[in-house]
């Protein structure tokens, strides 16, 4: 529960958030938590003469697979890493507690006031949400406050520990020139090439890898399904739509796509009455009529000094730019249509359309088809939809239904909750065929929308529980483990002999790959190669010092050549600073750790 506050904490009077108890909400159902929590459990450990609960190992177990960090198949193992867990945080609580450490009711109080999971709209703490929230998760007031204090304890002790150590100001000197020091250097990769004969791998050495490492071939629970789509695109393409409906559907498009505009406007209310701006500008509509450009009736009659020079040009706008009078004279008429007189606050106006942002009927043919297409089916989608909810439901297989239906009865290969793709790797599908009433009572599945134009029912044909695979599945994955790794062993026995020649001075013919400068962090290498070129000791003069550097896959040659002291810098300094006593802070606590469990009474059942 609160492993997200251990995680999000700074110190124990700092801003601690609960996170987990929000996550628990939707993690877990209240009769599972109330359930576990009102169940009288054994005890599973006892640390010190204190015991910890079956209750409590399982509901921290149950939370990790709930919350998906863990899969259900691992659960065994799961179950022993929490143990463990919960022993360390005993050992912790007690020692901090031996130690006198403590918190008062007020601070515990200012903790939880201040939580914004429980604080209201206006910011406020709300009593009913703390306790509504706290029952949800599963936990009562006075058993968070007990979790929440033996946390903040162990908070409390950890950073008295890290703070008790120090770095002294000579390492910290000495650390920053480190940190600043470049190198130059060369280095060589070895191949299989490198190597006097191929390597061989015996079937004793298979069986016995295998053996040793059956955990990197098991196979995760999988289910083959079939399943059937219902898909209203599917329906729509051999849909033959009229001309007419084309042509509508552009037009609607069109009412509502922004245009560009052109007007001509009169003011009145100052020398000029609304009468005399009316017979102004129907004056001008006959001279439109008489076949007079509107561009240049603009340029003469229109008192919008901003747009009369252009002609009455406003540019492109969109719904609502100019007002609803204006609008709807605008966007209800086509290109190159004039309006009638309209009235807005600043006076009269006749409007013209002269551009759509819209591409043409030919231009959007096909899209406006299948549109069109989609939305004349949709009755006949929406009807099929409900058969399929019906059949589907009452049908003890998918066959009959994908009959009755005309609907492809689909087969997948097998597949498991985290590895499935396409279709079947959509949100919802892999839950679905792996809920109890598919795949514990052979029902078909709810009816799954994939999205507005797919429906998909499912159904589990086969089923076969996680397993370690046999070798004869695995037997090529196995050899080429085998054969890698012990191509990697003999590199490695040619690498330590060709640094040993070149120690000695032979000159061997490798070509060389240079780096130079590199510093610590620098992508101008492979990071292996750089680490190991930084742990070489620095070169005497001329002669380069020879190393060898491997990871899981290759090994490399290197000749250290020159090691350069690089600039100050002030903020990477620092930084390094603060990471050295993070790390000896951290390297406190684990000492502690280690020395409270070698000197403690533990007892597991």
């Amino acid at each position: 529960m609160l492993q997200s506050i251990r995680d999000r904490s700074r110190s124990w009077g700092a801003k601690i958030l609960v996170g987990a108890v929000v996550a628990a909400l939707a993690l877990f159902g209240i009769e599972s938590l109330v359930g576990l929590i009102g169940n009288d459990g054994d005890d599973v450990a006892k640390v010190n003469g204190e015991t910890i609960t079956r209750q409590q190992l399982e509901m921290e177990v149950q939370r990790a697979i709930r919350s998906g960090q863990v899969p259900p198949e691992q659960e065994r193992a799961l179950r022993g890493e929490v143990l463990d867990s919960l022993i360390g945080e005993q050992l912790m609580t007690g020692y901090a507690e031996d130690g006198g450490l403590h918190l008062s009711e007020d601070q515990i109080d200012q903790v939880i006031v201040n939580l914004s999971e429980f604080q209201d709209q206006d910011g406020r703490f709300s009593q009913e949400l703390f306790r509504n929230r706290l029952a949800s998760a599963g936990f009562t007031p006075v058993s968070f406050r007990a979790a929440l204090r033996a946390d903040m304890v162990r908070q409390q002790l950890q950073q008295g520990v890290a703070m008790s150590d120090f770095t002294l100001e000579s390492e910290r000197e000495r650390l920053a020139a480190l940190q600043r020091q470049t190198r130059s250097f060369r280095y060589h990769e070895l191949t299989t090439e490198d190597l006097s004969q191929p390597v061989e791998v015996s079937e004793s050495e298979i069986q016995d890898y295998y053996a040793a490492n059956a955990d990197r071939y098991r196979r995760a629970e999988q289910v083959r399904l079939e399943y059937v789509i219902l898909d209203r695109e599917a329906m729509a393409e051999n849909r033959q739509v009229s001309d007419e409906a084309v042509r509508d559907a552009w037009e609607a498009r069109s009412r509502d796509s922004d245009r560009r505009v052109s007007h001509i406007m009169v003011g009145f209310d100052g020398e000029r009455s609304r009468e005399d701006a009316r017979a102004r500008l129907e004056a001008v509509r006959e001279r439109l009529a008489e076949g007079d450009s509107f561009s240049e009736l603009a340029q003469e009659f229109s008192d919008d000094a901003t747009t009369a020079d252009q002609g009455g040009d406003l540019g492109f706008i969109s719904p609502g730019f100019f007002g609803e009078a204006f609008d709807d004279a605008a966007f209800g008429i086509g290109v190159g249509q004039i309006s009638e007189i309209v009235e807005t606050d600043n006076g009269l106006h006749l409007v013209k359309v002269t551009e759509l942002d819209l591409p043409s009927l030919d231009e959007m043919r096909d899209e406006l088809e299948r549109e069109v297409a989609l939305e004349e089916v949709s009755d006949a989608f929406n009807r099929r939809v409900q058969a399929l909810i019906d059949e589907s439901f009452a049908a003890e297989d998918l066959v009959s239904v994908a009959e009755s239906l005309d609907l492809e009865l689909q087969e997948s290969d097998w597949v498991s909750r985290e590895e499935a793709s396409g279709v079947l790797g959509e949100p919802g599908v892999m839950s679905e065929a792996f809920s109890d009433d598919v795949l514990e009572d052979g029902f078909n599945s709810e009816v799954i929308e994939l999205d507005a134009d797919r429906r998909m029912v499912l159904r589990v044909a086969d089923h076969r529980e996680a397993a370690t695979r046999p070798l004869d599945e695995v037997r090529d994955e196995v050899r080429a483990a085998v054969e890698s790794r012990k191509a990697q062993e003999a590199l490695l026995e040619v690498a330590r002999s060709r640094v040993e020649r070149l120690r000695d001075g032979d000159s061997l013919d490798l070509e060389w790959l240079r780096a130079e400068g590199v510093a610590r962090r620098s992508g101008e290498a492979p990071g292996f190669v750089v680490e190991t070129a930084f742990r070489l000791p620095s070169p005497d003069g001329d002669q380069p010092v020879y190393g060898q550097a491997s990871d899981s896959q290759r090994v490399v040659l290197i000749a250290l050549e020159d090691v350069t002291d690089g600039e100050p810098d002030a903020q990477t300094e620092a930084f390094v600073a603060r990471m050295a006593e993070q790390l000896r802070g951290q390297a406190a606590i684990q000492a502690l750790r280690a020395h409270l469990r070698d000197t403690a009474e533990i007892e597991r059942y």
